[in-house]
Order: C-alpha cells, then sequence, then structure tokens
C-alpha cells in the first residue's frame, strides 16, 4: 500500500506536471487502491478545482466513490500527528504533511510524494519510505 501526499496527486490529476508519467505509473502498479490521508482532502480538492475545474474535482470525488483511493487518517492518529508536528517544528512540518506520515506509517511507511523537502527529512529518520 502506498500513501500519497498532496503532490502526488496533484501530479496524477494534472498530465501537464513534470512527474505525471512516474507518478500514473506508480498509481497503476499499486494492487488496492490508494491511501488519502483525510487531513489533505481540502488541500487537494481546492487545488483539483482550481486548476483544472469543476469536472475535475468530480472525477476525484467519483474515483473516491469507486474505492480507486481509500481514506485513512482519523482521531486514532492525532497523538501521532501532534508529535510529528512538534518534532518538526524548525523544519515547519504542517498538519497535512504529519497525517500523510502517520497514515503512511501504519500503512507500511511507502509515501508517494514530490515534496522531498520535508518528507526526506522524516524517510532519513526510517519510519516512511518515499516511492517510486
Amino acid at each position: 500500500m502506498v500513501t500519497v501526499d498532496t503532490s502526488a496527486l496533484l501530479a496524477l490529476f494534472d498530465a501537464r506536471q513534470r512527474e505525471h508519467s512516474r507518478v500514473l505509473e506508480l498509481a497503476q502498479s499499486e494492487r488496492g487502491p490508494l491511501i488519502v490521508p483525510v487531513g489533505i482532502l481540502s488541500e487537494v480538492s481546492c487545488f483539483i478545482e482550481g486548476w483544472s475545474g469543476h469536472s475535475a474535482l468530480k472525477f476525484f470525488l467519483e474515483d473516491i466513490q469507486g474505492g480507486v483511493y481509500s481514506l485513512h487518517c482519523g482521531d486514532a492518529d492525532i497523538d501521532r500527528v501532534l508529535e510529528l508536528v512538534e518534532r518538526y517544528r524548525d523544519l515547519s512540518l504542517g498538519y497535512a504533511d504529519a497525517t500523510v506520515i502517520a497514515c503512511a506509517e501504519r500503512h507500511g511507511g511507502r509515501v508517494a510524494t514530490l515534496d522531498h523537502r520535508h518528507f526526506g527529512v522524516v524517510a532519513r529518520e526510517g519510519t516512511i519510505q518515499i516511492v517510486p
């Protein structure tokens, strides 16, 4: 299983983005649904609608409804999210990134992201692995 960050989801939805093909290949190679932390849902939806319009947002929501994505990370993860936000405060690791990390840690540690600045620091400590 792979947990996706906002940056990977946006690259997946926008064929104009440089990393689109790489993220699409990863998504197609996964056996199960991509894990989307609930903490990034508003952020992703806002960007998709803003960049690509209402029909793209509808397509994304229909994919969630159809099981392409599985929503995870809730109140059971808030202790870990708080720990991550505090531990990486100098890095300005925010709530959205912390939910991705906490969620990934519970689902095998694999994270699809283009944000190596934040996720790379955590990955070096061994709790997550950036893919592909």
